[in-house]
């Protein structure tokens, strides 16, 4: 779709609605396992393995899990196809033109946040590669700064300025990376969990972890219950789910480039509920046979590779997981990030441009490294701040404008999303009322009980999408102008 005389303040080529569409189903699986398939997900995978206290706990929470999240892709998904536009774009329906700038700001810091965690944990993997030779280690000990070993910086360095090189030619350089670095990780996963197998003299399904361990492994979780437990069960679903805020968000920065809204279902349906499960599966099959090895429990891939006798598989094993970890946060952080950005003054900040500013931010960032703790804390924390933009969003789409969007409108400063000067003051209450109870009180207040923070997500997502349907029944909305997309 062409967009004629669009207003200077509102666009650029990089913000425009999609021209080539040449994302099949195998490109919009592999956002997926580009998605999933890192050390952040591994890690988080594996901290609710041992949630959930037996195997088939596991497979059933989170089996019932992914299939929500399949579900609520595909309405994002569907709304990205329809309009060809990215998430920032989008969000100008429901929060007006200028108040989007507030939705994306949102988002785009929640994406500095990951783009420095997933950094760190690929930088982590090089560090523990590096630290099996006698010389590094000592290097490592004994040499510090801005908080961490100088060994650690200078491997966050290296592997921030790889990633800015894979964005240079823009996202179909982003689709070809992220075809090839999916599959790669599932080898090294499979090969990760078949060589502790052989090594552990087989496979069982029980679990096999003494429950004190277990109870001393997640008792930083914030989950109340023992591991197996009813809540236990609940706290490992909702943390899975929250796990996926920021895509419910701009997913529809990929599913604008696919070639039709059949291409968006079948890649979702193969990498979310079937490639989650597969991957959390053998994510607790490397963790049992891991223990049943080294007689500990370990979370982290690279702590295992590192145990390795093999420098060469060790090799093999930190790369891989150090690759895909990159692809996850090219796909889910700078892209999203980069248009973010960009949105906010679209004739002086490109794709490329926003895609900096994140990068430098989470530079930034590294020396307090927020990420550290508890993967389960930092999800539920992270993921509940936009919990509410997605309430909005989809019931404005698919509930007041019924799915009808003015694409052309979207890009004209008095056009139909003008709203009050530019800003959707309903939709900016109804999020804000819901950022109270998902954010707000429960991270930094001790008016709710404890485990509301794991919840808080869904908190917000029902909240703000309940205050701005009521809302939006008051007064006439913008979808009462807009023509369809």
């Amino acid at each position: 779709m062409e967009i004629t005389n669009p207003s200077p303040g509102l666009y650029n080529e990089d913000l425009a609605p999609a021209k080539e569409r040449r994302w099949g189903a195998f490109s919009i699986f592999n956002v997926w396992t580009s998605d999933v398939h890192s050390l952040w997900g591994y890690y988080l995978a594996a901290s609710l393995f041992l949630l959930c206290g037996s195997f088939t706990n596991f497979l059933i929470a989170i089996g019932l899990s992914s299939l929500v999240i399949y579900a609520l892709m595909n309405l994002i998904g569907y709304a990205g196809e329809k309009t060809g536009v990215p998430y920032p774009v989008l969000a100008r329906a429901s929060f007006g033109v200028w108040g989007a700038n507030l939705a994306a700001l949102v988002r785009a810091v929640v994406a500095c946040f990951w783009y420095g965690a997933q950094t760190a944990a690929a930088s982590g993997a090089l560090v523990a590669l590096l630290v099996r030779n006698d010389g590094m280690l000592q290097f490592h000990q004994g040499s510090h700064m801005l908080g961490h070993s100088t060994l650690e910086v200078i491997c966050y360095v290296v592997i921030w300025a790889l990633q800015l090189l894979i964005i240079q030619k823009g996202m179909e350089t982003v689709r070809r990376f992220q075809d090839w670095a999916g599959p790669a990780v599932w080898i090294a996963m499979l090969i990760l969990a078949v060589g502790l197998c052989v090594k552990a003299g087989g496979f069982s399904f029980e679990h096999g972890i003494p429950a004190e361990v277990l109870a001393d492994k997640t008792k930083d979780t914030g989950v109340s219950g023992q591991p197996g437990s009813f809540w236990a069960l609940m706290a490992v679903g909702a943390t899975w789910i929250t796990y996926f805020a920021a895509l419910y968000l701009n997913f529809c920065d990929f599913s604008r480039y696919a070639v039709n809204r059949q291409a968006v279902k079948k890649g979702n349906l193969w990498g979310l509920p079937i490639n989650l499960l597969a991957f959390t599966l053998v994510a607790g099959i490397t963790t049992l046979a891991a223990y049943k090895v080294y007689g500990e429990v370990l979370l982290h891939p690279e702590q295992i590779s590192a145990k390795f006798d093999s420098w060469v598989l060790a090799l093999v094993a930190a790369l891989t997981f150090a690759v895909a970890t990159l692809g996850i946060n090219v796909v889910a952080n700078f892209v999203s990030a980069a248009f973010d950005i960009s949105n906010t003054f679209p004739h002086r900040i490109s794709f490329k441009g926003g895609g900096y500013i994140a990068a430098l931010i989470a530079l930034v960032l590294y020396p307090f490294a927020p990420w550290e703790g508890g993967a389960a804390k930092f999800v539920n924390a992270i993921g509940a701040t936009m919990g509410p933009l997605l309430g909005v969003i989809l019931v404005d789409f698919y509930l007041v404008a019924k799915g009808r969007i003015d694409v052309p409108g979207l890009y004209q400063v008095n056009g139909p999303y003008r709203y009050q000067g530019g800003w959707n003051v309903k939709a900016l209450i109804a999020a804000g009322i819901g950022a109270v109870f998902s954010t707000i009180l429960p991270n930094f207040t001790n008016l709710l009980p404890a485990w509301w923070g794991i919840y808080g997500w869904f908190f917000g997502v029902a909240i703000a999408g309940v205050v701005y349907f009521v809302l939006s029944m008051t007064g006439q909305h913008a979808a009462s102008a807009a023509k369809a997309a």
